[in-house]
């Protein structure tokens, strides 16, 4: 059904949306010059990843919905995120945890895509890899630097990845609209990535001489279905703020 296409096009540009916002928000606060730069890069590439879901997405809606509309003019309730990906900044160690969470996730998400029989949605994933790569080498780069640094760094870098877990899980699961997509070979089954998605975190956690969390802890869900953390309502009245107040600004 091509509400099904619709809520999973937000999927991905909302994933994208709100990760970049968080990173962005670390911009002129990182703590080195150089990761200050890292971060502002990825949020901008996360950034250009969205507006071409949200393009994408406007077009099959069919309400003259375009980037900024999607981006700008939804409440919480309507965003379909991971709630990984609003949890707040908090330390670097938080930031880093979050991002490698995701960026393992992301990978082989897109690895998938670029294989979708929807030719748009093939391109889109194309194009990201690229820079999802990197992110992905870099995340897990830092994990193993501080994992296997000194006895602070390892301590906040475990207790981060530890307090994260639980978000992780929402990931694999499948609902209605990721059903319809494996179905008509858009995407793949979310419960298929896990596999890969574990073997490579595994692989960092013991190069970084990290312990692995119970991969049966308890998990968190909702996100995707427009359940969120009260995280995400600051986030977004931030992120929103010109466009509510000043109603069809432009630059």
């Amino acid at each position: 059904m091509p509400d099904d296409k619709f809520n999973f096009l937000l999927r991905m540009g909302d994933n994208a949306l709100v990760l970049s916002q968080r990173l962005s928000q670390w911009c002129g606060k990182g703590p080195a010059l150089e990761e200050d730069i890292a971060l502002t890069n990825v949020a901008l590439d996360l950034l250009g990843q969205a507006r071409l879901w949200f393009a994408y997405a406007g077009e099959l809606e069919g309400k003259d919905r375009d980037e900024d509309q999607l981006a700008f003019l939804r409440d919480a309730h309507d965003f379909r995120n991971l709630l990984l990906v609003e949890q707040p900044n908090g330390t670097y160690a938080d930031t880093l945890a979050r991002q490698f969470y995701f960026d393992s996730w992301h990978y082989f998400l897109l690895q998938e895509l670029t294989k979708s029989s929807d030719a748009r949605v093939a391109d889109i994933a194309e194009k990201s890899i690229k820079e999802v790569s990197y992110h992905l080498r870099r995340s897990g780069d830092l994990v193993v630097r501080l994992g296997d640094g000194s006895e602070q760094s390892r301590s906040m870098m475990q207790a981060a990845l530890d307090d994260l877990w639980m978000y992780t899980g929402e990931m694999f699961k499948a609902d209605a609209v990721d059903e319809a997509m494996t179905a008509q070979s858009i995407a793949p089954a979310p419960a298929d990535l896990h596999a890969p998605w574990l073997a490579h975190v595994q692989g960092i956690f013991e190069e970084a001489t990290l312990v692995l969390p119970p991969a049966n802890a308890w998990m968190q869900q909702g996100g995707r279905q427009g359940k969120h953390t009260e995280h995400l309502g600051y986030l977004l009245a931030e992120m929103q703020f010109l466009q509510r107040a000043y109603p069809g600004a432009q630059w």
